[in-house]
């Protein structure tokens, strides 16, 4: 087995942890009828999917949701609703992913939107601690910015060649199976967590072999 060099992790789900029931109340409260329907903790359908892959921008998510819901709705209306995705942001978890960096290159793959990305994420209000995402990682790789969502094979031969990294001398930390299973393909090395789990000592495992 080659030595680790660079950790790849997800977002959702490994480093946050996720309620996909409490986001379709969410939506829902705000007029999205079919949100059941619509969102999925690892791939959107709609026009959820064309904010994450990048199609439609956060203004254009607004209004289309409003058309959608018959209704007016604000940007932070619409925040607020995906937010309800968010359940906790352990910040044990990011104080860790600081360590790692002191040995490893530490990258985020993510299927995510400019919305809760730019309206909260990419923020001081992401964590306790007032420092946002992007403070915790050497790079982000978005799904709404590459401009395709995992597990499409595309978003990892963008983030291989953009970084330089050879997926055998990688770490990839994913709750997705289908994500995982694309991740092997490439040659990473990988872990699949369950969401909310502690994967330090797993990780810690694997790194020390």
């Amino acid at each position: 087995m080659m030595g680790i060099k660079n950790i790849v992790f997800d977002l959702g789900g490994v480093i946050i942890d996720l309620d996909r029931e409490k986001a379709v109340r969410h939506f829902e409260q705000i007029g999205v009828t079919d949100a059941e329907a619509l969102i999925d903790a690892y791939e959107q359908k709609g026009i959820f999917l064309e904010v994450e892959d990048g199609r439609i921008d956060a203004e254009e998510f607004r209004r289309k949701l409003s058309v959608h819901t018959g209704k007016q709705l604000s940007l932070e209306d619409v925040t607020n609703a995906w937010l309800g995705f968010v359940v906790d942001v352990p910040q044990y978890k990011l104080d860790y992913i600081l360590s790692l960096r002191k040995m490893y290159k530490v990258y985020l793959l993510s299927n995510t939107n400019p919305i809760l990305q730019l309206q909260w994420a990419q923020t001081p209000r992401f964590t306790a601690a007032g420092r946002p995402l992007n403070d915790y990682f050497d790079k982000l790789y978005t799904s709404y910015e590459i401009g395709v969502t995992k597990p499409d094979r595309r978003i990892f031969e963008y983030m291989i060649a953009d970084s330089g990294m050879i997926p055998a001398e990688t770490l990839f930390v994913d709750d997705g199976k289908s994500n995982i299973e694309v991740g092997k393909s490439f040659g990473f090395q990988t872990y699949m967590p369950v969401n909310g789990e502690d994967w330090r000592k797993p990780i810690d495992a694997i790194l020390e072999k």
